[in-house]
């Protein structure tokens, strides 16, 4: 609804102190992608570990199957820097998905519940061959621990970075100017839904500047500076 995007920006201009003179403040948005959040380690460039993010900080390396998804890049683009973790989303297309449960239904086995479910049972699978033939996606949309490499100063503008490295950042991300930005997002996102290739779970709004990320910082482990919206 309108109400949960006037009232972020509200929090967010409280937070920051901002007056009712002060300018709107920038958000990026994006979509809430409905599938298995990953860690991607990269070094001098080169994948080294591909991990689930865990309930705690470390969760189950799933390196040798995150491998097999061919969206993800071994190697960065122009990157050499020591240590890169990308952080995103591993799902599967409703046109795969559909193959797949026609594959199954042909075979005169089970099929399956859910993309979401079966995108993360798949990463999960003992034999990597049993991960490649799921045919997997992936969406990059944020960063782990960086060393040697200097982050933009605006979510935005990581985004494009990501995706000059090679990694898939979805198009549908939008940089956009205060609570009346996001509210004309979520409708046009909203609208788009049914005909979107893939579940999403909603929307996510950030605000763009990570100088003010940092000013909102954190409040038990959730950022000030974020939120998702169904």
């Amino acid at each position: 609804s309108e109400g949960g995007a006037r009232e972020f920006d509200r929090r967010v201009r409280r937070e920051l102190a901002l007056g009712d003179e002060a300018p709107p403040v920038e958000y990026a948005c994006e979509l809430k992608f409905d599938g298995l959040a990953i860690n991607l380690r990269y070094e001098q460039g080169v994948l080294v570990q591909a991990a689930t993010r865990g309930d705690g900080e470390t969760g189950e390396n799933v390196t040798g199957n995150i491998r097999t998804i061919g969206q993800i890049p071994l190697r960065l683009i122009d990157v050499d820097a020591p240590v890169i973790e990308v952080r995103g989303e591993v799902y599967m297309r409703r046109d795969d998905f559909e193959a797949l449960n026609e594959a199954q239904r042909n075979k005169g086995e089970k099929t399956y519940v859910n993309p979401r479910n079966t995108a993360a049972g798949a990463v999960r699978q003992l034999d990597p061959s049993i991960t490649a033939s799921r045919k997997l996606s992936f969406f990059a949309y944020g960063l782990g621990d960086v060393q040697g490499w200097t982050v933009p100063a605006s979510h935005a503008g990581l985004l494009d970075a990501m995706a000059a490295m090679g990694l898939p950042v979805d198009a549908r991300r939008r940089v956009v100017q205060g609570a009346d930005g996001l509210v004309v997002f979520h409708a046009e996102i909203a609208a788009a839904r049914d005909a979107l290739p893939f579940d999403i779970d909603g929307v996510v709004y950030k605000v763009n500047s990570r100088a003010l990320q940092q000013q909102l910082g954190f409040v038990s482990r959730e950022p000030r500076w974020a939120v998702a919206h169904k």
